[in-house]
């Protein structure tokens, strides 16, 4: 078994590393305080290529192979996890999907836009009454003529107000039950769309999340994506498919939060030593370091599986044991990570308190831990 990366995989890795230290670090932790969305520092990873990970050549991306998207997805959270969800979205949820099922003019109006950053894509399938039941989608959608029109609210959508397109789930025939929901690609500028309120989250505070109101919402018939009645399959396997960029989202998280306490046990003195000398402290830097590099091993295997499967396979099972273990992992070493910086751990003023905020949803979407405890559960007694 290979556990080496690439040459071209390091060099992603590495630019990335580079980018987060010299052009993130020093304007998030300000951003984050101001709930601002980065938006300089979008547009710059958008002229490395970074938005166009998951878009093929011919339409102007990258065509990052999994392995490359979570390992630059790890370097970006590391420093600041909301740009990580939002370049994740992007990516994985919305240019993954058309890149996938959209035919080619849908691939020639959207691609090259978004692999500039020119469009921002996000993902629109959970409602106020449907989130990790997601075969419970209420909003619908009637066919007149050359249009769908659409009705119905959904909620916490990731880059509201700045997205350009989103890959939307809404009920094509009621009376199919879960067959009968269709992915549609929805613009912002489409008549009957608005934007709702925006959700005042405990962390990602420079990642805009809020909710989409659709008012006899006019999408042309030329934006459903996909067949009719193919939405849980193109929101599946985009989920899947985003459980790895969570994941390594988490790892990214966990590593900067165990930086930063390595970095204060070193030069915090206390009982006229570092506390870097006390073994209650090495043992803790010691699990955390543990658990981070299992936690990567997870999910560099499903990302390496969804690579090197044929088309079609399944890989469920993989992305949500990464997704769960990187994502509880993640809370354990930002826990830790406060508990070493003590009070100061408490203040908004260091680093950690944002680690330990950004964690916890990582648990919650693309799927609760109890949801990829039942995925892996159904997959295992099969």
């Amino acid at each position: 078994m290979d556990f080496a990366l690439t040459e071209e995989q390091r060099m992603v890795r590495d630019m990335v590393r580079e980018f987060a230290d010299r052009e993130m670090a020093p304007v998030i932790p300000a951003l984050e305080r101001q709930g601002k969305y980065p938006e300089k520092v979008v547009a710059s990873l958008a002229e490395l290529g970074i938005l166009g990970m998951a878009i093929p050549e011919e339409f102007g991306g990258n065509a990052f192979d999994t392995v490359s998207i979570a390992l630059v997805m790890e370097e970006i959270a590391r420093v600041c996890a909301s740009t990580a969800v939002t370049v994740g979205v992007h990516n994985a949820a919305s240019a993954a999907p058309i890149a996938r099922f959209g035919n080619r003019e849908q691939k020639s109006r959207y691609l090259p836009a978004m692999a500039k950053g020119a469009i921002i894509g996000g993902f629109a399938l959970t409602e106020p009454g449907c989130g990790s039941d997601a075969a419970a989608v209420a909003a619908r959608a009637v066919r007149r003529g050359d249009r769908w029109i659409l009705n119905g609210t959904k909620s916490w959508i990731t880059n509201v107000k700045i997205g350009g397109v989103f890959v939307l789930m809404a009920v094509t025939d009621p009376d199919a039950g879960s067959h009968g929901i269709s992915a549609f690609l929805v613009e912002p500028g489409m008549p009957g769309f608005s934007f709702g309120k925006d959700e005042p989250k405990m962390g990602l505070r420079s990642s805009t999340t809020g909710m989409i109101n659709l008012v006899d919402c006019e999408v042309p018939a030329a934006n459903l994506l996909g067949e009719e009645g193919m939405g849980l399959r193109v929101a599946f396997s985009t989920l899947d498919g985003g459980r790895i960029g969570i994941a390594a989202q988490a790892v990214g998280i966990a590593r900067g939060a165990f930086e930063e306490a390595r970095n204060y046990a070193r030069t915090r003195v206390a009982f006229a030593e570092p506390l870097a000398t006390f073994q209650a402290i090495r043992f803790m830097l010691a699990d955390m370091a543990t658990e981070i590099d299992a936690a990567r091993l997870l999910t560099l295997r499903a990302a390496s599986l969804k690579d090197t499967s044929p088309p079609g396979a399944d890989f469920s099972r993989e992305a949500s044991m990464a997704k769960l273990y990187a994502s509880e992992m993640c809370n354990r070493v930002a826990y830790k990570a406060v508990q070493i910086h003590g009070g100061y751990g408490y203040s908004a003023e260091y680093n950690v308190e944002r680690f330990y905020r950004d964690a916890r949803v990582t648990t919650i979407y693309e799927g609760t831990s109890e949801i990829q405890r039942i995925i892996i559960a159904r997959k295992l007694v099969a």
